[in-house]
């Protein structure tokens, strides 16, 4: 009984302190916090069901022993009667050894196979055919890594989440408008309906989805700030639900606690890359052409840091005559 109750007492000292919290002595408020995140965490938690899986582990990944592991981030465009496209593809690769996380932006038309699917198409149209578990294979396929976790965040009610926190605080480098909306140069705080015209525009941005997934994870880190501080303890019930609404992911609460008392430090010290590549007309479509050098680099950069060998098996990226 002992042992169990300091299981518990530990968790709760944890997920308090990713709250920003822990300076608070209220028992029963705290454990009114724990109780709603514990609801939260099997609210956002979906399984996957079935999967191609194209790369597997010799052993499953123990978080418990700080094994380094990667995650799909998906950023899905859900609409009334539309299941979306992962118009957000991220690839984090996580590694306590080294001290470290490398995290990769995969532009979204990008050409290659569709594992499951059968067919050439763009890389966000995974989700479109087999949600969560054919975008993680053919991300997979593509990396040649093997994919241990997804997170995938409806970018609809991505606003939701920037109110809850009161708003984000980011440093724009590039002078737009989106959505009749301007956004200067500089430091701006923004709303959650200003935070997603922020994040969605690309086209007049000379680094295309790459410039876009840059302020993604601005708002993304902003976030993270947020809601670490003590003034989101006021309006956590709202953080909860705007969470609950908006994200799903395989994670359970052990694994996630794991994470933030195991992996804390990395968090710190994110290596962002991009895979290159150049855009090209096929048949009237628009994809984004990686060569199959460049992913083989990139491919070899990620299983290294995952302590993974190196090879040299490539990818389908032409349509069969």
């Amino acid at each position: 009984m002992d042992e169990k109750k300091s299981k518990k007492k530990k968790i709760l000292i944890i997920v308090l302190s990713i709250l920003g919290v822990f300076i608070l002595g209220g028992g029963a408020f705290a454990y009114s916090v724990y109780h709603n995140i514990n609801q939260t965490a099997k609210k956002i938690h979906q399984p996957v069901v079935k999967r191609e899986q194209p790369v597997k582990r010799e052993k499953e990944v123990a978080l418990k022993e700080r094994d380094p592991f990667s995650v799909l981030l998906l950023g899905v465009d859900k609409r009334k009667n539309d299941k979306g496209r992962s118009d957000t593809i991220i690839v984090l690769t996580v590694n306590p050894n080294k001290k470290s996380v490398e995290m990769l932006s995969i532009p979204r038309d990008t050409r290659t196979e569709i594992v499951g699917k059968g067919t050439i198409d763009k890389i966000n149209h995974a989700y479109a055919f087999g949600d969560v578990e054919m975008s993680m294979d053919t991300v997979e396929k593509f990396l040649g890594i093997p994919i241990d976790y997804y997170v995938m965040v409806n970018m609809q009610g991505f606003k939701d989440v920037v109110n809850a926190v009161g708003g984000v605080d980011v440093k724009n480098d590039l002078e737009f408008t989106a959505g009749k909306e301007t956004f200067a140069v500089g430091d701006l705080h923004l709303n959650g309906s200003q935070a997603l015209k922020y994040s969605r525009m690309r086209h007049d941005d000379p680094r295309g989805d790459f410039g876009r997934q840059m302020r993604q994870r601005q708002i993304i880190d902003s976030i993270l700030e947020k809601g670490a501080s003590i003034s989101s303890l006021w309006t956590y019930d709202d953080i909860l639900d705007a969470v609950s609404k908006n994200l799903k992911t395989n994670l359970t609460l052990d694994d996630m606690v794991d994470i933030q008392s195991k992996y804390k430090d990395l968090r710190h010290n994110i290596k962002q890359f991009q895979i290159n590549g150049d855009g090209k007309m096929i048949d009237g479509v628009w994809y984004y052409l990686v060569p199959e050098e460049e992913r083989q680099a990139v491919s070899n950069r990620l299983k290294e840091h995952l302590e993974l060998p190196a090879t040299t098996e490539s990818v389908k990226t032409e349509t069969p005559q």
